[in-house]
């Protein structure tokens, strides 16, 4: 059986070929032991591509496509039985990848970002349509319907939009289409997204305190400082000084004090800053520690051991809320000498008796604190007195002389007896001296000398025989005892009273006019 003589072209009909792929048009003949292919297209422009004949078919490949192929391309088949020819026309399109989408990798909040959208080698590009998308919200929508283009082009979509913090984490989608009529070919859609890196912040800062702004001393403390910030905000705690000063703490989102004091009272400041966005923002919280009074200071200005004459300051003061009440007074007498928050007491010219014990007292509602301070004052020897013991004396007796002296250190007592000479030789250095069986020899002037390293006294009484008694029997020496007083020191007197009984005393001596006594 002789087949019949036919020709074909595969693929046949309409074919929708991608610029830059490959294609391959097939021209089979049946019926023909030596068919003759050619291949032209109908405006006989150049084929772009190359023939390969076989025995009864033969292909055109095209590779790659090309705008050039873009015609109704014909075969011919010449046969001895005859001719035949059929032709298939070639549309192209090209639309090779996913959109490429542009956005900083750090968007700042409220500050304007451009979107860029490229859609590579778009053809025909008067087909093109692109919206850009935030999640499922159309941010903007775009076509080319002008577009002339007559090859191949990259497409550019740019959009400006002002991200906000909330856009964190949120994508950008570009949704490139290309809807052709009666054109078969898949994707026609093509996506590409991207996650919005939003820097913001520092925002919404808030301080917290743990157990609250207002803890007892000695408890602890916990301040937590919490803010809204892309990236991570540093955190840097300080606190208020005196004199608008500011102690620099720690960076760390919680600062933490194990045991209150009063003195960490004050302001304390949260400082964020977002390294990125270059702002900063502050929290500000005033903490109150509250509690019983703790005296911080207690002291005697110049020092607490001083000379007579100077002055004396004596400060005391205490920390606490609410505020103390301060009492500072000399424990021997529970005298206040002020009532005070805090101030210095000054003792003007100070004086030996001023010395002692001293007490400061503070105290609020929670309690009170209590402390001592001793205040040592030096002076020279005052009140230096002598006394002799027996008041009446008589020759044989024994008498005792003691000396005695107030000052601060405890003042040396040592006695000295004027000599017939005028001079005087030094007899004891202790306070007390005794005279055994009184003799004519031991009468005169004896003197007692009180020292430290902040002066002297002195003081002196005079033993000598007044006048004499007559009696029946005997004759009795009366020893008067004179106390005088040294150019250094205070007058005094010491008399020894002498009580005997009726007697005749002759001559006319008066004893009040010998004493001349001075006070």
């Amino acid at each position: 059986v002789v087949k019949a003589f036919e020709m074909e072209i595969i693929p046949a009909q309409r074919i929708v070929a991608q610029i830059g792929g490959t294609l391959v048009l097939t021209c089979n003949t049946t019926g023909c032991a030596s068919p003759s292919f050619s291949w032209r297209t109908q405006m006989d422009s150049p084929l772009g591509g190359k023939v390969s004949n076989h025995r009864t078919y033969s292909t055109l490949t095209m590779n790659p496509v090309g705008i050039v192929n873009s015609h109704s391309y014909l075969c011919t088949v010449i046969c001895e039985r005859g001719k035949k020819e059929k032709s298939v026309k070639v549309e192209l399109y090209s639309f090779p990848s996913d959109p490429v989408i542009e956005i900083s990798p750090s968007l700042v909040a409220g500050e304007p970002a451009p979107v860029i959208c490229r859609i590579p080698d778009v053809y025909p590009s008067h087909h093109l349509e692109v919206l850009l998308k935030k999640d499922e919200h159309v941010l903007h929508e775009e076509d080319f319907l002008d577009d002339d283009s007559t090859n191949t082009e990259t497409k550019i979509v740019t959009f400006t939009f002002h991200p906000m913090a909330e856009d964190a984490g949120k994508e950008i989608t570009c949704v490139a289409r290309l809807p052709i009529a009666d054109m078969d070919f898949e994707p026609k859609e093509r996506t590409s997204s991207q996650k919005l890196n939003v820097n913001f912040g520092p925002q919404n800062t808030v301080m917290t305190a743990s157990p609250g702004n207002s803890p007892m001393e000695g408890d602890s403390l916990n301040l937590t400082c919490v803010t809204q910030s892309n990236p991570p905000a540093q955190i840097v705690w300080s606190k208020y000084l005196a004199e608008e000063s500011i102690q620099h703490l720690i960076k760390n989102n919680v600062l933490f004090i194990p045991r209150v004091h009063f003195n960490d009272s004050g302001r304390y400041i949260c400082e964020v800053i977002n390294l990125v966005t270059n702002k900063t923002e502050e929290a500000t919280m005033d903490i109150i520690i509250q509690g019983a009074p703790v005296i911080t200071k207690l002291t005697i200005e110049p020092s607490t051991t001083v000379q007579e004459g100077e002055n004396v300051s004596i400060q005391c003061s205490a920390e606490s809320n609410p505020p103390p009440k301060i009492i500072l007074r000399r424990k021997s007498d529970n005298a206040d000498i002020g009532t005070s928050s805090a101030r210095s007491i000054l003792l003007p010219s100070v004086m030996f008796q001023n010395g002692g014990d001293y007490e400061c007292v503070a105290e609020n509602k929670y309690g009170n604190s209590k402390s001592e301070i001793t205040l040592n004052v030096k002076y020279g020897p005052k009140n230096t007195m002598i006394t002799v013991f027996p008041a009446a004396l008589k020759e044989g007796e024994t008498v005792t002389m003691k000396c005695t002296s107030s000052g601060n250190p405890a003042p040396v007592i040592s006695w000295k007896k004027k000599k017939a000479t005028g001079e005087s030789e030094k007899i004891s250095k202790n306070a007390t001296i005794t005279i055994q069986n009184l003799k004519n020899q031991d009468l005169g002037l004896y003197e007692c000398e009180a020292y430290n390293q902040f002066g002297k006294e002195e003081k002196a009484v005079e033993l000598f025989v007044q006048a004499r008694l007559e009696e029946p029997d005997q004759m009795i020496s009366l020893i008067i005892a004179f106390s005088s007083v040294a150019a250094v020191a205070v007058p005094a007197v010491a008399i020894l009273i002498y009580v005997s009984r009726q007697a005749k005393i002759n001559g006319s001596y008066s004893l009040v006019k010998a004493l001349r006594l001075k006070v």
